[in-house]
């Protein structure tokens, strides 16, 4: 992968159309959770399914570390360090995501409680962790668009087909009313400031040490080069 250079994205002008985004959609949320349900046709349900299950944290984390891994071996270290940066961005804007939506406690599409946000406490018990109670952000989500934002970043050409896959991911949140149309675009809004505030703090020691381990596999006496 090759980078053409970083996307600039002043910091208050991203979290007001963030937040301008989440407003608009907010009074769609019942229509859109009602257009776009699933649950009660079969086809269209296994699609929904495998798409939400490519968005999940550990499917990305194995195939960042196996292609990553490949990579290293067939001595590509700089695409390597790239994909392995685009898998842990990923992992780190998900995980952003699902603790946001422990501290809210906003309730789920299909949940049985009245719709809103409960925080961590509701009806005398704890409610963190909770599958209910966990909407917003959706950390499928945001991880989804934080591995077509880290893409995008170091390759355009990738950054698209990683939208492609993102776009899959959170239909399929929606689809089977697991989010609102709200959580999913708040997990973006959250997802691609933060990919972008990674890569300087990630690329630079991700390709170091990738190029460290590059040159102890196949720079040693001995080894073909």
């Amino acid at each position: 992968m090759s980078s053409n250079g970083p996307i600039r994205l002043p910091g208050w002008r991203w979290l007001f159309a963030g937040a301008a985004a989440i407003a608009v959609t907010w009074p769609l949320d019942t229509r859109v959770d009602a257009a776009l349900d699933v649950t009660h046709n079969a086809a269209w349900f296994k699609l929904a399914w495998l798409c939400s299950k490519m968005g999940e944290g550990w499917v990305v984390a194995v195939w960042g570390i196996v292609c990553a891994a490949v990579l290293v071996l067939v001595q590509r270290p700089v695409p390597a360090a790239h994909i392995f940066f685009v898998a842990l961005t990923s992992e780190l804007t998900g995980l952003a995501a699902t603790i946001l939506r422990v501290l809210f406690g906003r309730t789920r599409p299909l949940a049985h409680a009245p719709q809103g946000f409960y925080g961590v406490w509701h009806d005398g018990h704890w409610i963190i962790g909770k599958f209910e109670f966990s909407s917003f952000p959706s950390g499928h989500a945001a991880s989804a668009a934080g591995l077509a934002a880290a893409a995008w970043l170091v390759h355009r050409g990738w950054g698209a087909v990683a939208a492609v896959y993102a776009l899959a991911v959170i239909w399929s949140r929606m689809a089977l009313q697991c989010h609102h149309l709200s959580d999913v675009v708040a997990s973006t809004a959250l997802a691609v400031p933060l990919a972008v505030l990674l890569k300087p703090l990630l690329l630079p020691s991700v390709e170091f040490q990738f190029g460290n381990l590059h040159r102890a596999l196949w720079k040693r006496p001995g080894v073909p080069r």
